[in-house]
């Protein structure tokens, strides 16, 4: 077994670091080493594994699946990804210019992965690191008016599913059935309209802030600041709006009662999210695993060819 060191070498509280002296295998950490990732991961809320041996992504699969949890499908989701195989995914695949801003995994949903794993096969030549922030720390710096607002109002998102314009919801919901569709929109609290043209919009009322379930802190979650029509370049949001309306944005939140969110509050959002945010560069072999509660992701810009691939429980 490799020696190794544990501690938070990146100069953070996030994320905490557990390093193999030796690329031996992750999937046979012993268990004083498990046991450091998961109260680190209770405090911290996301643990670094670096200088372990992942060959390839079954290995990073049944590392990922090895924390007991089942490995969840990529249901309703809101980005374009790979299936790499059952449970294991592509990172979301917006081009290399963009940024994906902070996020929590799937919090525009009632249901989320608990847990989520990224493993870097193969780092860019600049940029493309995945930051994280600490969504307590989130949760705390947003202007308490603003929090109190929408903890109380809580969120309407609104998606209209377009082959032109944004995801079809064939490959939202896997599926070509509009029965199928239905069904899981009555079990998951989505009200659907089927439009013209076989498409399709949803609306679905979220929370906005949660308490953890185990240790009750306090936590924002939500993607109001991505569903945004702020979130959009002002020539790409003007253009949706003179070309299909308010109505049929492809992606839109308003508050819980339909009323709209002022463009400033989600400025600052924004701007506690930039304030929060930690980056690391990746390194090929590196496992990220993070309580997706406790902690919200992102992507950074790149150059060069980048290899991150997703498990979620």
């Amino acid at each position: 077994m490799p020696v190794i060191t544990a501690g938070n070498c990146l100069q953070s509280p996030l994320p905490f670091v557990i390093q193999a002296d030796k690329p031996e295998a992750l999937t046979a950490i012993g268990a004083d080493a498990r046991q450091t990732a998961a109260t680190a991961l209770a405090s911290a809320g996301g643990v670094l594994f670096r200088g372990f041996g992942v060959p390839t992504p079954l290995e990073f699969k049944k590392f990922a699946a090895s924390f007991g949890l089942p490995l969840a499908s990529y249901e309703f989701g809101s980005t374009p990804r790979s299936k790499v195989f059952a449970g294991v995914y592509s990172s979301t695949e917006y081009p290399a210019h963009q940024s994906i801003a902070l996020h929590n995994e799937q919090s525009y949903t009632r249901q989320w992965p608990s847990l989520i794993w990224f493993h870097c096969i193969k780092p860019s030549m600049t940029g493309g690191e995945t930051p994280i922030a600490d969504s307590r720390l989130v949760y705390q710096r947003v202007p308490a008016e603003l929090r109190d607002e929408f903890a109380r109002r809580e969120l309407l998102y609104v998606r209209n599913y377009s082959v032109a314009l944004d995801l079809p919801w064939q490959r939202v919901f896997n599926t070509d059935q509009r029965a199928q569709v239905e069904s899981y929109c009555a079990a998951n609290g989505i009200e659907w309209e089927w439009k013209a043209d076989d498409e399709l919009r949803t609306r679905q009322r979220c929370q906005a802030v949660l308490q953890h379930p185990v240790s009750g802190e306090w936590v924002w979650f939500n993607q109001a600041h991505l569903f945004h029509e702020s979130a959009n370049d002002a020539t790409v949001r003007a253009n949706l709006l003179q070309a299909v309306g308010y109505d049929n944005l492809p992606r839109n939140v308003c508050f819980g009662d339909g009323s709209p969110i002022a463009d400033e509050k989600l400025d600052a959002i924004r701007a506690v999210y930039q304030c929060t945010a930690v980056a690391f560069p990746w390194q090929a072999g590196d496992v990220l695993m993070l309580d997706n509660l406790l902690v919200a992701h992102g992507r950074n810009p790149f150059s060069g060819e980048r290899k991150v691939i997703v498990a979620m429980a």
